[in-house]
């Protein structure tokens, strides 16, 4: 190993070593978040925030792009609503938190702490639409949610999260699924160009459609240990939950009808993915898009630099502000440059600059790229332009790096010898024919602990089922997960 390629926070445990614990001393290092008193629940510090903030900014304008407007519903939710939606209650029965008191009165209806936002959202559409005019609605708000899970690590599952969830209502069938399919792409692109974290598109099975929809689907990342996580969700309601909550309206026809429904979600899970798609030893790899600090300048300590590389690192600071990039000056005197240069790596900080008494000579100072951590002299004069090509070179080959990965470990098996061959250890995606039957899905998980990812779209018929032999029905991208 080169000393370029050698991690520099040992500390962290190797990602070989152990990929989990890896995961762990990162968000807690990084200082991206910490665990709370209250089990299952996470405390995100600042830094870890202000991703998600960013995040949160440019989904927002998409979403907004496309036509939806933000509001926002109540955290509690009476039980009677919930319960109107049987497999929507069934599905969510396990991770439910109720409210039984309120200060010293015991509640003559129980309250659910809000898993998800149909039910109170629906009984509200139910309010405001009378009339095919009144439609389409398209709302999304952003939320914290509550599910009482078992296990919990931060970002990936956690008791209680942060996401936004989109809910919008149709006055038909066809317009639906348009909207389910729009929002699908959306989540992709996002992922794709801000994120640098590839994607694959497609229907969940029937067995993980989200409670009560009547089609989900999910954009599936593939992390670097080769689990696949889903990073995000769009659901075609059909007509369930307006039946449920009396969502009618008035039709070009006269006639009252049921409004047609969806609903779609990313939450702080992605942080997590991005943190296991990028991150290598040595801590987190951010995109650009995404990293609180795009810059970081580290002022090189010797003789009077207060006086004379002080002053022009905060005006190369200033320069690049002008630019919109994000830029933070490490200037602080009780770390030397070294220490720096590794915590900024560990926080993963796409670009260092570093600047001292003979830089200044030059007229230059020293551009270091996180993901290769290649070294790059520049020219002050060129600095400007410089910067922002290196930003977007790095975007764009965090994302080439992340389509090669899954490429490598993306396979296909046509026999149930081949498939259970190579889902030892954590392969990574394996496209096998499947027969569309859930109990054939349930016992590949049981026998494999590989589950259905999603379907393709182009779902081809012919040919057997990988594992009971069965006429199939499509290929089926399976991974163990998180």
């Amino acid at each position: 190993m080169s000393k370029s390629q050698q991690p520099l926070m040992s500390e962290i445990t190797p990602q070989t070593e152990d990929f989990s614990r890896w995961y762990l001393d990162v968000v807690r290092k990084a200082e991206l978040a910490d665990y709370s008193p209250v089990k299952g629940c996470m405390v995100i510090r600042p830094y870890g925030y202000a991703i998600w903030e960013l995040i949160q900014q440019q989904l927002d304008k998409r979403f907004k792009d496309t036509g939806h407007v933000n509001a926002y519903f109540p955290l509690f939710i009476p039980e009677s609503l919930i319960m109107r939606e049987a497999a929507h209650v069934e599905g969510f029965a396990p991770q439910v938190a109720w409210v039984t008191r309120g200060g010293d009165e015991e509640l003559e209806e129980r309250l659910v702490v809000r898993p998800t936002s149909e039910a109170i959202i629906g009984t509200m559409y139910a309010k405001w639409i009378q009339s095919w005019r009144d439609l389409p609605v398209l709302i999304n708000q952003w939320a914290n949610v509550v599910r009482w899970e078992k296990v919990t690590r931060p970002f990936l599952r956690t008791t209680e999260f942060l996401w936004q969830e989109g809910h919008t209502a149709h006055e038909t069938e066809a317009e639906a699924e348009e909207e389910t399919l729009k929002m699908l792409g959306v989540y992709k692109e996002f992922a794709e160009n801000v994120l640098a974290m590839p994607v694959l598109d497609g229907q969940k099975s029937s067995s993980e459609k989200f409670a009560g929809a009547s089609r989900t689907y999910s954009i599936e990342a593939l992390m670097g240990d080769g689990r696949a996580l889903q990073a995000g969700t769009s659901h075609n309601l059909g007509q369930n939950f307006a039946r449920a909550f009396e969502i009618r309206f008035q039709g070009r026809d006269k006639a009252l009808q049921y409004a047609w429904t969806t609903s779609w979600g990313v939450s702080t899970r992605l942080i997590g993915g991005v943190i296991m798609a990028h991150g290598d030893d040595s801590g987190l790899i951010l995109p650009p898009k995404i990293a609180p600090y795009q810059v970081v300048i580290v002022p090189i300590q010797r003789g009077n630099w207060q006086e004379t590389v002080l002053p022009k690192a905060k005006a190369v600071q200033a320069d690049l502000q002008s630019l919109g990039v994000r830029v933070f000056l490490d200037a602080r005197e009780e770390f030397t440059p070294g220490w720096k240069f590794a915590e900024w790596e560990m926080r993963g900080v796409p670009l260092r600059l570093e600047i001292g008494p003979k830089d200044i000579e030059k007229g230059q100072v020293v551009l270091a790229r996180r993901d290769t951590r290649e070294k790059m002299p520049t020219p002050l004069a060129e600095l400007q332009p410089r910067v922002t090509s290196l930003l977007d070179e790095i975007q764009q080959a965090l994302l080439a790096r992340a389509i090669k990965f899954r490429e490598e470990h993306t396979s296909s098996s046509a026999t149930w010898d081949e498939f259970t061959t190579a889902m030892e250890g954590r392969p990574g995606y394996v496209v096998a024919r499947w027969c569309g039957r859930d109990v054939c899905e349930a016992e590949i998980k049981s026998e494999t602990q590989a589950t259905i990812r999603n379907l393709p779209f182009q779902q081809v018929p012919g040919g057997v089922c990988v594992h009971c032999g069965q006429p199939a029905v499509t290929d089926a991208r399976f991974a163990k997960s998180y």
